[in-house]
């Protein structure tokens, strides 16, 4: 069995995942590939392949709409690796309609805040076993709107910057709640803002909106590799060692204006419902 520590990056095919899975290849890590399309996946394997000279990081599927794909991922994972040292949450997806799971979900908040739920509750174990673990939320300041009693829009006029925002204002204060779970294990838990990146995820939601919010992000944002940037530090750099629960920006960690622990409990009590996980995993 290899001593290489061992990286799982969401949602890395394109874009920012693919950057920080790049980098954490170069850093030596064994770095998992976890994405939608293993035909994309198998590019973006072989581009890190050819660029670090190395073998192609492994590739594995999963849809992170799904509780069930997760489910089978998160099981599989389990069989071929007795440990985990890094996960990333990244995958994420924007929608100009309200569209739904087959599970009656909303997608982008069963994407963009489930998916890093579930994927999380189910590989605690792997994470205990390693030496030292860290769990990297990719999250955004576009973060607002978040109604713990209709996250899926069933009540609420459906936005595609509502539906966005909620979902990135979850990713901040559940890991501060995810945070407090690990307490005095070898984990670590912390959240991002990668800073306006131009990659195209809005752009896939379709419509003018989406659109020129890809457009402008491709004048003025950050290169994929450069909105990668912050996300691998907290992944890999000893300065955050030990360090949990906090909200970083260009490498600095801000206050989040979103911090309410009794809301954050809720939140959490929320996801584990809507994912068959309880009331509260702990």
């Amino acid at each position: 069995m290899s001593g290489a520590r061992r990286a799982l990056v969401t949602g890395a095919s394109s874009g920012i995942g693919l950057e920080i899975a790049r980098e954490l290849s170069v850093l030596g890590y064994e770095t998992i590939l976890a994405v939608r399309s293993l035909e994309r996946g198998a590019v973006a394997a072989r581009d890190i392949a050819s660029a670090g000279g190395g073998a192609p990081p492994e590739v594995m599927q999963v849809d992170f709409a799904s509780p069930a794909s997760i489910g089978a991922f998160a099981g599989e994972l389990a069989r071929r690796h007795p440990s985990l040292d890094v996960l990333v949450n990244n995958a994420g997806t924007w929608s100009m309609s309200r569209r739904e799971t087959s599970e009656g979900v909303e997608l982008v908040w069963a994407t963009n805040q489930l998916g890093y739920f579930l994927t999380t509750e189910l590989l605690k174990p792997l994470l205990l076993r390693a030496p030292r673990a860290r769990v990297v939320n990719v999250a955004s300041d576009l973060a607002r709107d978040l109604d713990l009693a209709d996250v899926s829009f069933k009540r609420r006029k459906y936005s595609p910057v509502s539906s966005y925002g909620q979902s990135k204002q979850a990713n901040r204060m559940w890991t501060r709640a995810v945070a407090r779970r690990f307490a005095g294990t070898n984990v670590t838990a912390n959240s991002l803002h990668p800073g306006g990146v131009a990659t195209g995820l809005f752009a896939k939601g379709g419509g003018l909106l989406a659109k020129l919010v890809g457009g402008l992000a491709s004048l003025t944002g950050k290169t994929p590799k450069e909105g990668a940037d912050t996300a691998v530090w907290l992944a890999t750099s000893p300065e955050v060692e030990g360090r949990t629960g906090l909200f970083y920006v260009d490498r600095k960690a801000r206050r989040c204006r979103f911090t309410n622990e009794a809301e954050e409990e809720r939140l959490f009590a929320v996801c584990a419902s809507m994912t068959g996980q309880g009331a509260d995993p702990r």
